[in-house]
């Protein structure tokens, strides 16, 4: 593994380093493989975004979108196929991870079509579809949190498969989301799937909580003092909240049925505001059993000039409590930042995946 103090003090410290980036490029020139032995990275998770840049460089793809053309594939098909291939071989240059970790780590994350997110029934039957598609164990199956999200992760998790809950941004449906991982895993058990053999994450999105509590205290004050302190104010309260429900007699039995818990993972944590350091969310967020998702200039950055002090978040309630008490006393409407976040979240994943089905659809007619 890494000999970088820093990417080896995140580790120690109980973060697992997952990039937050795919591509048939990266796979088939050995990046893959090199940032696993060199960058500490153990996972990998992709979303509308990233594929949708992916696909964008024809020349990678340029093979299997002539195959795909010849055999009549439509745009769809076409997309299932090439993520899923990506996908795929990504799983299997992680799959030592996976198998040194005892399936903790070494995951790989693909995301249901984000024009699901608000229909359970479809999402259910989508991530049912790319679990067989993939075939793989180390697959994690991206959910959003959203209310139709909700019921779907825990029909997902009772089918046994292992589920990436995505856009999460408050502690109050990170919640709903931890109850809906427990549900599942009551239904996996009486579905008599093995326990320990699912694994789940919540990824907690960071940098968009500052891009737009910022965005309204500066329409209040130039300088605002509480600027640039909610998102990780309230990813340490996640994690409270995360430690609270990870000890409950219910956790308990499931626990001694073979369950693992749903690990925090910090998402979005590439910095947006220049003037904020771009390691912040790492260094401040180190803490036992969290996964941080980054794209590579962050994981970069973290490699060259983090400031990773051990965990800071454990212990930290009170203090991150008070500064949404200030945020709430200082006028922000939290309620509605949170809704307009996820809803943001949703509409910028729909915007990538209908650049892709374009591109796509042009790779196809270029091919025939």
């Amino acid at each position: 593994m890494t000999t970088n103090a820093n990417l080896k003090a995140l580790t120690e410290a109980g973060v697992s380093i997952w990039l937050d980036d795919l591509s048939r490029q990266r796979i088939s020139s050995g990046n893959l493989a090199q940032l696993i032995t060199d960058q500490a990275v153990v996972g990998v998770t992709s979303n509308p975004t990233i594929f949708a840049n992916a696909l964008s460089n024809a020349a990678d793809y340029a093979d299997k979108v002539k195959d795909l053309a010849a055999r009549g594939a439509s745009v769809d098909d076409t997309i299932r196929e090439l993520t899923t291939a990506d996908v795929r071989d990504a799983a299997d240059i992680f799959r030592n991870v996976y198998e040194s970790t005892g399936g903790v780590d070494g995951r790989v994350s693909l995301e249901v079509d984000p024009r699901l997110a608000h229909d359970t029934d479809r999402t259910v039957a989508e991530a049912i579809d790319l679990w067989k598609a993939v075939d793989r164990p180390n697959l994690m199956v991206k959910i959003p949190a959203t209310l139709a999200g909700l019921p779907a992760i825990t029909k997902v998790i009772g089918e046994g498969i292992s589920v990436n809950v995505t856009l999460i941004f408050s502690v109050e449906r990170y919640r709903q989301v931890m109850d809906a991982y427990l549900a599942g895993l009551e239904l996996a058990e009486a579905n008599g799937h093995d326990l320990s053999s699912i694994e789940s994450v919540a990824s907690f999105f960071v940098s968009r909580v500052d891009t737009e509590i910022d965005k309204r205290l500066d329409a209040m004050q130039e300088g605002h003092p509480l600027r640039g302190k909610a998102a990780i104010a309230n990813a340490r309260l996640a994690y409270a909240a995360y430690q609270e429900v990870f000890s409950t007699e219910r956790w308990n039995a499931l626990q001694a049925q073979g369950a693992r818990a749903q690990r925090p993972l910090w998402a979005s944590t590439g910095v947006k505001d220049k003037s904020y350091s771009d390691t912040r969310y790492v260094d401040e967020l180190a803490a036992p059993n969290t996964v941080n998702t980054m794209p590579e200039s962050t994981l970069q950055a973290t490699a060259d000039h983090a400031d990773v002090r051990g965990d800071l978040v454990t212990g930290t309630a009170a203090e991150s409590q008070q500064v949404f008490d200030d945020l709430a006393a200082a006028g922000i409407d939290l309620d509605d930042v949170f809704k307009a976040l996820e809803t943001e979240g949703v509409e910028k994943f729909e915007k990538s995946w209908t650049e892709l089905l374009d591109t796509v659809a042009s790779q196809l007619e270029q091919a025939k």
